[in-house]
């Protein structure tokens, strides 16, 4: 087997599917740091660290004089001093909030390595494939692009604010879902190689998939930001909740000046209706691949069909946590479902030569 030049391709079969598992891995672990981070934002623990230090840091402490040296540097923070401090927060009640940021960062470092390490590997052994070392590279790149914009997320909550910016946790979440879409999307062009294809090109429906099912994740990073998941009310079964905004179809009291970005009402209502368009686009994704990849297909249907009574539920539950979590973690598993379908649909067939 060849690439279009003529030239071999590096790397065996095996390689190229270990190569695959690595990717997907990595994959899985950004998934479960998306998880974490839902739950670190749902319990406000995002600034119970207040220093970067990504060698030392890595363990927690150890000691009573470590943990109230640790308290020491949150009771600093405008989200102690007006909020937890007030209300009588313990050193207890910090080593929980604590742990959620700690176990957050911990896995940070984990998808570092889990990444960083193998790539060391293949890139000495030379088993990566002709045109893949500068899209790994790019990959770390981000990685290391999330973890200093983390950091920035982190720090706007530890000086001025009682809370994160709702931009910068957006910006945060974003990288990681890219660096998560650039891994499926890498994996699936190797696995294409392995068949002698070419790689998938993105066709415009899928151009057009993917740039609105970002729109909506951006729209939900700025929702969880926004402490907006409330707004419309609460009440299993409510209509005024759902499919209503505390009774009404668009809300009371959007402040004109801060739409459409920082007003918890408008974002809020925006999310929960841009969501159909992505549903329409999805559904004609799903409906394009289904012929020759009924299994993707199937997948997209139920990824968004989950998402939607998950964001229903969220709001009906008062933004009970473990739901609210389960809906970031679905929404990642969309806009994987979604990479699946736009890779399917722009693969083009084996011709023997790359």
């Amino acid at each position: 087997m060849k690439r279009h030049d003529g030239k071999p391709i590096i790397g065996t079969s095996d390689d190229i599917i270990t190569m695959v598992r690595w990717l997907l891995i990595v994959a899985g672990l950004i998934l479960a740091i998306v998880v974490v981070g839902g739950i670190t934002r749902l319990t406000e623990s995002g600034v119970s660290i207040v220093e970067w230090k990504p060698v030392t840091g890595a363990l927690p402490p150890l000691t009573q004089g470590q943990w109230q040296a640790e308290f020491a540097a949150y009771q600093q923070t405008p989200q102690y001093t007006q909020i937890n401090g007030p209300a009588g927060m313990t050193l207890a009640t910090y080593k929980f909030i604590y742990f959620w940021e700690w176990v957050h960062r911990l896995i940070a470092r984990v998808i570092g390595l889990a990444f960083a390490v193998p790539l060391a590997w293949f890139w000495l052994r030379g088993t990566i494939p002709g045109g893949y070392k500068p899209r790994l590279l790019a990959l770390l790149a981000l990685g290391g692009l999330q973890g200093a914009v983390g950091w920035w997320m982190v720090s706007s909550g530890i000086v001025n604010d009682v809370k994160v910016s709702h931009f910068r946790l957006a910006a945060h979440l974003l990288v990681a879902l890219t660096t998560l879409a650039g891994l499926v999307w890498t994996a699936l062009d190797l696995l294409a190689l392995k068949r002698g294809e070419p790689r998938a090109r993105v066709p415009g429906l899928g151009i057009a998939a993917l740039a609105i099912v970002a729109i909506q994740l951006f729209y939900g990073a700025l929702l969880a930001g926004l402490r907006a998941g409330v707004v419309a009310g609460a009440g299993w079964g409510s209509w005024d909740a759902w499919p209503l905004m505390q009774g009404h179809f668009f809300p009371e009291g959007v402040e004109a000046a801060l739409v459409p970005f920082s007003d918890p009402y408008f974002v809020h209502w925006f999310h929960r209706w841009w969501a159909w368009a992505a549903v329409v686009v999805l559904i004609m994704l799903a409906r394009r691949i289904k012929a020759k990849h009924r299994p993707v297909s199937v997948a997209i249907h139920a990824a968004f069909g989950t998402q939607i009574l998950l964001g229903i539920f969220t709001v009906w539950s008062g933004v009970t946590l473990w739901i609210a979590v389960a809906h970031q973690f679905v929404g990642a598993l969309v806009l994987c479902a979604t990479v699946c379908g736009v890779h399917a649909l722009g693969r083009r067939p084996a011709t023997g030569r790359i």
